[in-house]
């Protein structure tokens, strides 16, 4: 047995970080796409007529499929039956698309009506809910493809590089489409679907790299005598999901996941206009604050993940970023302080937030649930999320629309006051402060080892 461990090919440094760098790639195309409408909500209303409810139904879309048809609950199914290689590559095309939707939506906008929708709103949203599904279903599938190569080793790291990596894409989608967009136009027009269409453009070659990680897959199986993907004993059954859903640690990860993530990514694809209406900020430089949010996560999340690795305390992690969540939402609620410096400062403790939970969060999910199990505890996960990144964008652009108006003398549209928005989101913070007090809790009378490192010696 110690013979055939010493062969595996996990156990070469190059081998394994090679592999993770390049599903990390598939992962950072996707996460462009998944802001690339944020910072363009001052254009879509200026040019194209679209409401801040409007921009709240496109970004709820994402997780229709995944909450309402439990699409990420089939994927964990298929993941743990089909493998990582089948999975990973059907999660590719379906966010190709649902990209292509997006751009059609957007490049030929219809008139009329689609189920009470605007046609373009609701073709759009239709293609934003099939990439949520398929990007959704891509993350459960490289959580466990890390899981797969780094389980003894490096597993925060390595969650944590991951993470940074695919947040390189989200400080793309902040910083790029907007000057992009007004560059590209002609006569005045802005070209709104080309930052659109380049993500379209860069899913195909995540759907390329994850083709190319496919082959070190199969060298790796190769390499441990393993004939099949998923063995029998391993295949998925139905008492898995009955035993997850009865684990109380598993349900504390979960709600603390939907809580911190409905504070972070929904505040995203409003924070452009955040800082445009509260900051002052020119609409031209407005999305570059927020994309220093991602870029503090590049370097942050791999050392918070390092740390968890040598030094343990995952538990304790995820209540500090939990508590700063809720003070930095709690100052951008705060009325008077609108300078710009501020809010820069906001971003970049937001970003250290944005590093300590999921750094923790991630790999210690594998401490609570087997291995062979955790394809459909990953996906349950996130379909626990999913109501969040659901909800929240809808909620936030309904709450816009209705009570955030501000009109000038003339009665005339002036801003909007991002006071009771950003209440909300401060809320998730106090109520996953909670829940992180539970799971240290839960975790010291079940022995999970959230506290203790990761990195077996």
């Amino acid at each position: 047995m110690t013979e055939v461990i010493n062969k595996s090919l996990r156990d070469s440094k190059g081998a394994r970080w090679g592999a993770l760098a390049v599903v990390s790639f598939t992962m950072l195309c996707g996460y462009y796409i998944n802001y690339v409408i944020s910072p363009l909500k001052p254009l879509l209303e200026e040019h194209m007529g679209w409401t801040s409810a409007d921009f709240g139904v496109w970004n709820s879309a994402y997780g229709w499929f995944n909450v309402f048809f439990l699409m990420l609950i089939f994927g964990g199914i298929i993941l743990d039956k089909m493998g990582v290689r089948f999975t990973g590559l059907g999660a590719a095309l379906t966010m190709i698309v649902g990209t292509a939707l997006q751009y059609y939506a957007i490049e030929f906008p219809i008139e009329g009506t689609i189920f009470g929708f605007k046609s373009s709103i609701a073709i759009g949203a239709l293609g934003f809910g099939v990439f949520g599904m398929g990007v959704e279903i891509a993350g459960i599938t490289i959580s466990k493809i890390i899981v797969k190569w780094f389980k003894g080793k490096e597993l925060a790291l390595a969650m944590g590089l991951e993470m940074a990596t695919a947040r390189m894409g989200t400080a793309l989608a902040l910083a790029v489409p907007l000057p992009m967009a007004k560059a590209l136009g002609v006569d005045g027009m802005p070209a709104i679907s080309a930052p659109v269409m380049l993500g379209l453009g860069l899913l195909i070659a995540g759907f390329i790299a994850f083709l190319w990680y496919t082959f070190m897959d199969k060298k790796l199986e190769k390499s441990e005598g393993i004939a099949d993907e998923v063995s029998e004993e391993d295949a998925f059954k139905v008492s898995d999901i009955l035993f997850i859903i009865k684990n109380k640690g598993f349900w504390l990860i979960a709600l603390l996941c939907v809580l911190f993530y409905s504070g972070i990514f929904p505040f995203l694809y409003y924070a452009t206009d955040l800082m445009i209406n509260k900051y002052g900020v020119n609409e031209d430089f407005a999305g570059a604050i927020p994309s220093l949010l991602p870029f503090g996560t590049i370097i942050l999340t791999p050392f918070f993940g390092n740390l968890y690795d040598r030094k343990g305390k995952g538990a304790t992690i995820m209540l500090i970023g939990s508590i700063m969540l809720l003070a930095v939402h709690s100052v951008f609620a705060a009325p008077g302080l609108d300078h710009y410096v501020i809010a820069i400062i906001l971003i970049i403790l937001l970003g250290v937030t944005f590093s300590l939970v999921p750094s923790a969060m991630w790999p210690s999910v594998p401490k609570i649930i087997p291995e062979k199990q955790l394809g459909s505890a990953y996906a349950l996960i996130f379909w626990v999320q999913n109501w969040g990144l659901m909800g929240m964008p809808l909620l936030i652009g309904i709450v816009l629309e209705k009570y955030c108006k501000v009109t000038d003398a003339s009665g005339k549209f002036s801003h909007y006051d991002y006071t009771l928005p950003m209440v909300i989101f401060a809320a998730t913070g106090l109520l996953a402060i909670f829940v992180a007090i539970a799971l240290k809790a839960e975790d010291k009378k079940k022995g999970y080892g959230l506290e203790r490192p990761n990195i077996q010696k």
